[in-house]
């Protein structure tokens, strides 16, 4: 029985038969490339390879390109590289880079086999590493957190249609969990050892946003000095997840619809088609039946992307997942941000299912990570009538623009939440400063200052002379 397949990355013919023959001989498979592209289109061809062993010198697209280019896509895939005497610096770059090992040649078959032997090792651990992880913390930010009826009734639509080869189209408001959504259909399929690759097509000017998808040949424009394979490319075998669709220009609309329709398109400067075979999903927090009525958005592309649509409702409609959502984003951040608690308290948790969210949950995680970090209730919330902190109205003199005025203000109000804050703890520790500079991780001189500086109230002046409070120094 095959112990898996490697593939072996090497310009020099010699070395690929030799390398074959050995590890034939081990219980493995193999697949060889002569150089770096050749070795793109091995990678993306099924079942994919376990272990690669990458000579580091290649004509066209390097070695480390070439690792480069793994560590982004397959990030859980070993690699090994090859390397001649006196390529230290290139070795260490690799290892730096993500190489489980490498090897010097000319390199003895006890050295191969023993290198690999460690990496799958390697590997085998940190995916039970992970397994346990997921056990033991709850769910990976892909997968889907939710309670409520209208959540998981899309979780088990999503399921039901993941092993399919439809486009999905994902709708919604700004934060509600799109990307989420998508990233859970790609895990549930039987892609998910293949990349799934994320554009946003928001994010690029047009003209860069074609060439990120479909890539270019060298001479295409100036500057392209080599080719560069597109995010299609690499979703080979994957799923591209299209971000913001409906930002997309009329003449990529075009472009994708071609490659919807026949599963192959043309590079920029290319002649010849490339066939890619990636699984589309798109996400849109706009209306695309009004932008095809105004014109502005393909009707054709449209149906196409439409075989399956997924609403996904505002965080506001569902409120039951408001708790669940919170308690994993504490468990998600809390050590992150060096924070002890475990739980938000009942006041909070009842303060957050009443907010509307306008952010959704992109909001929420947001007010999570700062409660975390400031943990007061005002601060967090935007949307409540109170604010955290007062800010006053700065004074500008005929010398200060109002750029001046605004770093002022945020000044003053960056300064009162951390007065707020001092005076709140030092409230909890009964004024026991050593207690609440250990609190605020301050030292306790740098918190003696700080009372001083805000003129902060305590009840020294009230205390029976001679008496001393809980921390006060000898």
């Amino acid at each position: 029985m095959s112990r898996g397949s490697i593939l072996v990355v090497d310009d020099d013919e010699s070395t690929r038969r030799y390398l074959a023959v050995l590890l034939t001989g081990l219980g493995y498979e193999v697949i060889d490339a002569e150089s770096g592209e050749a070795a793109m289109g091995r990678l993306r061809e099924p079942p994919g390879p376990t272990l690669v062993l990458l000579d580091l010198i290649l004509p066209g697209m390097g070695g480390l390109e070439v690792l480069d280019h793994i560590r982004e896509t397959l990030p859980s895939l070993p690699v090994i590289v090859l390397s001649t005497v006196g390529r230290l610096t290139t070795v260490v770059q690799a290892v730096k880079r993500g190489a489980s090992d490498y090897l010097t040649k000319p390199f003895a078959r006890q050295e191969l086999e023993l290198a690999i032997e460690n990496a799958l090792e390697k590997r085998t651990l940190q995916d039970e590493v992970r397994s346990l992880r997921r056990r033991l913390q709850g769910p990976e930010p892909d997968e889907l957190v939710s309670g409520s009826t209208q959540m998981l009734r899309i979780r088990d639509v999503a399921r039901q249609v993941a092993d399919t080869d439809a486009t999905v189209l994902i709708t919604g408001e700004s934060g509600v969990g799109k990307e989420v959504l998508a990233r859970f259909i790609h895990t549930c399929s039987g892609r998910r050892s293949a990349p799934f690759v994320k554009v946003n097509c928001a994010a690029l000017p047009q003209d860069l946003l074609e060439s990120e998808l479909f890539g270019y040949e060298r001479g295409a424009f100036s500057g392209a000095v080599r080719d560069k394979p597109g995010k299609f490319e690499l979703a080979h075998r994957g799923s591209i997840l299209l971000d913001e669709i409906g930002e997309m220009s009329p003449h990529l609309q075009a472009k994708l619809l071609h490659v919807l329709q026949d599963g192959e398109y043309s590079r920029l400067g290319g002649r010849r088609p490339v066939k890619v075979d990636a699984r589309v999903l798109a996400t849109t927090n706009l209306r695309l039946e009004e932008a095809v009525a105004a014109g502005r958005f393909r009707e054709d592309l449209y149906f196409r992307l439409d075989v399956i649509r997924i609403d996904i409702p505002p965080l506001r409609e569902r409120r039951e997942d408001i708790p669940l959502l919170a308690q994993h984003f504490v468990r998600q951040y809390a050590e992150k941000y060096k924070s002890a608690m475990s739980e938000l308290p009942r006041d909070v948790l009842e303060a957050f299912v009443a907010h509307d969210w306008p952010g959704n949950v992109r909001e929420l995680e947001n007010s999570i990570r700062r409660y975390l970090i400031l943990p007061s209730l005002e601060s967090v919330l935007s949307g409540r009538p109170r604010a955290a902190v007062e800010v006053r109205p700065v004074a500008s003199s005929p010398a200060a623009g109002p750029a001046q005025s605004l770093r002022t203000v945020a000044a003053r109000a960056a300064e009162e939440a951390e007065r707020a804050l001092v005076g709140r703890v030092l409230e909890e520790t009964h004024w026991n400063r050593r207690e609440a500079s250990r609190r605020l991780k301050i030292s306790y001189k740098a918190l003696l200052n700080r009372i001083k500086r805000w003129e902060i109230g305590t009840p020294a002046r009230r205390r029976p002379p001679g008496t001393k409070m809980a921390g006060d120094a000898d």
